[in-house]
């Protein structure tokens, strides 16, 4: 899980949720773009790079849910969502409950696990910038995850939708 309390309301905060995958997006990091095949609701297929997923449930201005297809690298959900703490605080969370199979196995814990999290805490920055025109604590790509970059380049290129 990995979470940020940011200076904003949960509105805000939801409107940026709300637009995910789509032209005006502005969490989602720009190395691996997010895209769906139609707008963001229940039923929307889509992923970033060669992960895919289905939106299994949705609540506008509060939560999304993907769910990773049979066959998937990974068996089970993340989700993105967001609560008010105060009328003028909310946090952003972001879970992930999956298992590797086959060469996930080995790779989740060796690369993909940090570039995942590394993904995250650039989304996390985002929100924040986007809701108060700053990042109090800016997300560092480790040595590890730069590396990784290098070596493996932006999927992006890869997506085939």
């Amino acid at each position: 899980m990995q979470r940020r309390v940011i200076a904003a309301p949960v509105a805000v905060l939801g409107d940026m949720l709300d637009r995910l995958a789509g032209p005006n997006d502005t969490l989602w990091p720009d190395d691996e773009p997010l895209w769906l095949d139609r707008p963001l609701g229940a039923g929307a297929t889509g992923g970033h790079g060669s992960m895919r997923y289905t939106v299994t449930a949705y609540q506008p201005g509060l939560r999304v849910r993907f769910e990773f297809p049979a066959g998937s690298p990974l068996a089970g959900f993340h989700e993105l969502w967001v609560r008010a703490i105060t009328h003028e605080r909310a946090e952003m969370v972001h879970i992930l409950v999956a298992q590797p199979r086959g060469a996930m196995l080995l790779l989740w814990p060796l690369a993909d696990r940090w570039v995942h999290q590394a993904l995250i805490a650039e989304l996390l920055d985002n929100a924040e910038r986007a809701a108060t025109g700053r990042v109090r604590r800016p997300a560092r790509r480790s040595l590890w995850v730069q590396l990784l970059h290098t070596v493996r380049p932006a999927r992006a290129a890869e997506t085939v939708r």
